[in-house]
C-alpha cells in the first residue's frame, strides 16, 4: 500500500467532497460543533470551491472543550495529548476510528520500512516502561513504535547511559540486514549519532525514523541538513526520515521524503499555510502558520484543525513524491498560538 502518489491537483479533487461530507457528519453528530459552524458563518448547504475555504478549528479547542461526534456508549478510547501547562487535548475514538489509526500509522511507515518487522534500535532506555511516574508522551511513542520492530534493543542503559556494548551486540546480530531505528531527533543525535562516531559503529544499513523539534540541536548548529550529511559521512547512516503529527488528527503522519527535501503529506491528507494575520492562504515560500487536514477522523470534528506550529510550503509537485513539501519551523509565539483561539471563543 502505498501513500505518497497524488499531485496536488488530483489531490484537491479528491479531498474536497470528502471533507465537505466529513464536515456535514460532524455537524449532524456534534452539537458543540454544529453550534462553532453557525457561529462561523458555515451554514448547512454551503458550497465550497477549495479546501482552503473550509472551516478549520483551532487545535486549542481541544483542551478546552469536549468535542466529539459519537455517543457516550461508543466511546472505546481517549487519547490526551502531551502538555507541559497542564493542559491537554482529549481526542474520543469509537473502534472503528481507532483500529483505522493504526491501519493508516502503519500504512504511512510500511512506505519506507517495507511490510515485514524488522530488527530495532530504540535510541532511549527501557527504565521508561519500570518507572511509571516517568511514563509520558514519550514512552507512549516508543511503544507505539515498537510494532514496527522485532529484537528491540535500547540504546540507553537503565541510568540513561549510552550502552556502547548493547549496541555492538545488536550490529554484530542484525548490522549485515536492514534494520529500524526510531528515536526522538535530540536525543539520536545526543547518543547514537556521538556513540556510533566515537566508537566507529557501522549504521549503513540502518533506517532512521526520527521526530522532534530542533530548538535544543539548534544551539549545536544542527540543522537538518546537517543532521544528515554528519550521519551518513560519519555511521553510513543514509536512509533518514523525519516526521510530524499530532494526538489530535489520529492516524496522520507527515512524513519526510527519501532526500531529505521536506516532509510530504499521505493521500489522505494535506497541509495549508496561512498568514497569521489574516487567515488567508501564503505563497509557496512564505513562513506562516500551518493547518492540518486530513479525511480520517469520523469520531470527533478533528478533519481540519489549524496548529500552533510556523512552517513554509517549499515547493508543489517537484520533490521526491507528489504533493506539497514543507517544513515546521518551531511553535509560535503564546501570543499568537492564543489568538488563534480566541477567533473562536465567542463561538464556543
Amino acid at each position: 500500500m502505498t501513500l505518497f502518489t497524488l499531485g496536488q491537483a488530483d489531490r484537491e479533487a479528491r479531498l474536497l467532497p470528502e471533507l465537505v461530507e466529513l464536515t456535514e457528519h460532524h455537524r449532524a453528530a456534534s452539537p458543540e460543533y454544529a453550534r462553532l459552524l453557525a457561529a462561523l458563518g458555515h451554514p448547512p448547504g454551503r458550497r465550497y470551491a477549495r479546501v482552503a475555504d473550509l472551516p478549520w478549528l483551532p487545535v486549542r479547542l481541544f483542551k478546552h472543550h469536549v468535542l466529539k461526534s459519537i455517543p457516550d456508549d461508543e466511546v472505546f478510547t481517549v487519547l490526551t495529548s502531551s502538555g507541559t501547562t497542564g493542559e491537554v487535548s482529549r481526542i474520543f475514538l469509537d473502534k472503528a476510528a481507532a483500529s483505522v489509526q493504526q491501519r493508516m500509522l502503519s500504512a504511512t511507515m510500511q512506505t519506507v520500512i517495507g511490510g515485514r518487522r524488522l530488527p530495532m534500535l530504540l535510541v532511549d532506555t527501557r527504565a521508561l516502561f519500570t518507572k511509571r511516574r516517568s511514563f509520558s508522551a514519550r514512552g507512549a511513542g516508543v511503544l507505539g513504535m515498537m510494532n514496527f520492530g522485532r529484537d528491540h534493543t535500547f540504546v540507553l542503559d537503565e541510568q540513561d547511559r549510552p550502552d556502547p556494548e548493547a549496541v555492538r551486540s545488536f550490529l554484530a546480530r542484525h548490522g549485515d540486514q536492514p534494520f529500524l531505528i526510531f528515536g526522538f531527533t535530540f536525543m539520536t543525535w545526543l547518543y547514537l549519532y556521538e556513540l556510533a562516531r566515537e566508537h566507529r559503529l557501522d549504521l549503513s544499513n540502518g533506517i532512521l525514523i526520527h521526530s522532534g523539534g530542533w530548538k535544543k540541536l539548534a544551539d549545536r548548529a544542527v540543522d537538518n541538513d546537517e543532521f544528515r550529511r554528519r550521519f551518513a559521512q560519519e555511521t553510513g547512516l543514509r536512509r533518514i526520515h523525519n516526521f510530524y503529527g499530532m494526538v489530535e488528527q489520529i492516524g496522520l503522519t507527515f512524513l519526510e521524503g527519501p532526500d531529505g527535501g521536506g516532509l510530504y503529506c499521505p493521500d489522505f491528507s494535506d497541509v495549508i499555510v496561512r498568514d497569521p494575520a489574516t487567515w488567508q492562504e501564503v505563497p509557496v515560500g512564505t513562513p506562516g502558520v500551518v493547518q492540518v487536514i486530513s479525511t480520517l477522523p469520523r469520531s470527533y470534528p478533528g478533519h481540519l484543525l489549524l496548529t500552533e506550529d510556523r512552517g513554509v510550503v517549499h515547493g508543489v509537485d517537484d520533490g521526491a513524491w507528489p504533493g506539497k513539501r514543507f517544513s515546521i519551523l518551531g511553535r509560535l509565539p503564546r501570543a499568537e498560538a492564543r489568538g488563534c483561539s480566541d477567533t473562536f471563543a465567542a463561538a464556543a
